[in-house]
């Protein structure tokens, strides 16, 4: 088990913190973003809020920490999640899906849409789980690389399989044994999300796109291609393209993905790095292709004929946002009862057809076909057998690791 230790970040990490932050997920909800709909800033820790807090080190944490269960007496669960990462309906004020969870089982959901960011969001509860506390919170929905950290420290529950009848069937076999969580003892998806090539068929006047190589070497592309800031989709694809494998490859590859897009960088073919901004940059045509996130391309797709996709034969990106259970949460029984909901067909593609993002759950096309049809054929929200099959996800890196690979990173991008 980890130890625990009060987060003294590197600059490499704040910076990537700061470009997340700004750019990337942090900045708007990529839904929100594309709707246009509510804007500003959201609210920032900053580098303090990410440091000791007053923590003395904890030593070995003491891992999988329950308490008395409440859920039969307390018909309540209290679940955090991302901005606009649940259905409304027309009046947005209600979530019809959770309404009809409470409906059936009688358990009211206490919904907080109070994660921004990753890092941020680990700052606000590390306090009482490195005390050994309750948080206040019964479920929480993290990505892939913060819930393997948070295994790894052993602040989260282990997870009840008879409570997860549905889950434990309808799970897609793409999502099933990450390295962080073989078997998926700890946690369940919420949502996956893709990352592709998206091109704009206008502004590429008939050049073919279909490989990162085409983005980083085709001179026809020079200073109209956009690579994420976010450092695993970037260096994920170019190591794919690269013949190697995310999942499993070294520091020396890893340093030759960065001198792969450094030469790109150095002779003016990237126009920039960018978090959710690309999509202003992809539908003017100031990108003609670009490294995207498949929701924002269903949306984009949406509203203009000329955006468009590929999936390299090479494969491409995938990660997760995953629900947990945090230690000493009083309603563990009824966070389990609402994760397997989410794994029902019908609710599944209730959520699905509203955020557009990758449904984790088989079985889910028939339900979605009847909200909508053209949803339900999208690969980018329901890969087929071929797609999934491409589907890699960055493999875990370690607190030494992830200093030092920032570090490259910022220095490529000039963050």
């Amino acid at each position: 088990m980890e130890q625990y230790e009060p987060d003294r970040l590197s600059p490499a990490q704040v910076a990537a913190m700061r470009r997340s932050l700004r750019n990337g997920r942090a900045a708007l909800s990529r839904r929100s973003l594309l709707r246009a709909s509510a804007g500003g800033a959201l609210a920032v820790g900053g580098a303090g809020t990410l440091s000791a807090c007053g923590i003395p080190a904890a030593g070995k944490t003491e891992g999988e920490v329950s308490s008395d269960d409440h859920s039969a007496k307390e018909k309540t669960v209290s679940f955090s999640n991302w901005t606009e990462y649940m259905d409304v309906d027309e009046s947005e004020k209600h979530h019809p899906t959770l309404d009809a969870f409470t409906e059936r089982t009688g358990i009211k959901v206490k919904y907080t849409e109070d994660i921004n960011d990753n890092v941020e969001f680990f700052g606000k509860i590390k306090p009482q789980l490195a005390a050994g506390q309750d948080t206040g919170r019964d479920l929480i929905c993290v990505t892939d690389w913060l819930a393997a950290r948070l295994i790894r420290l052993g602040w989260v529950q282990k997870l009840d399989p008879a409570n997860l009848p549905n889950a434990y069937a309808n799970l897609s076999s793409q999502f099933r044994s990450p390295d962080w969580d073989p078997g998926r003892s700890y946690s369940y998806v919420w949502q996956g999300i893709s990352t592709v090539i998206a091109y704009n068929k206008k502004a590429l006047d008939g050049v073919e796109v279909k490989t990162v190589s085409d983005l980083l070497d085709n001179p026809k592309l020079k200073g109209r291609v956009g690579f994420l800031s976010e450092m695993r989709d970037s260096i994920g694809m170019t190591l794919l393209d690269m013949g190697k494998d995310p999942g499993d490859f070294t520091a020396d590859d890893y340093d030759a993905a960065i001198a792969r897009i450094q030469k790109a960088v150095d002779k003016g073919q990237i126009r920039r790095f960018t978090g959710n901004d690309y999509t202003s940059d992809l539908s003017s045509g100031d990108f003609a292709a670009c490294i995207a996130w498949a929701g924002d391309v269903v949306q984009l797709k949406a509203d203009s004929p000329d955006i468009d996709f590929v999936i390299p034969d090479s494969g491409y990106m995938t990660s997760t946002d995953n629900l947990m259970v945090p230690n000493k949460a009083r309603h563990k029984t009824n966070a389990e009862r609402l994760i397997d909901y989410y794994y029902e067909p019908k609710a599944a593609a209730e959520l699905a057809a509203y955020i557009n993002y990758v449904c984790p759950v088989d079985g889910v096309k028939e339900e979605l076909a009847k909200i909508d049809e053209g949803a339900a054929n999208n690969p980018l929200i329901i890969p087929d057998k071929a797609m999934a099959a491409k589907s890699r996800a960055f493999r875990s890196l370690s607190s030494k690791e992830e200093t030092e690979f920032e570090t490259k990173f910022a220095k490529l991008t000039g963050a």
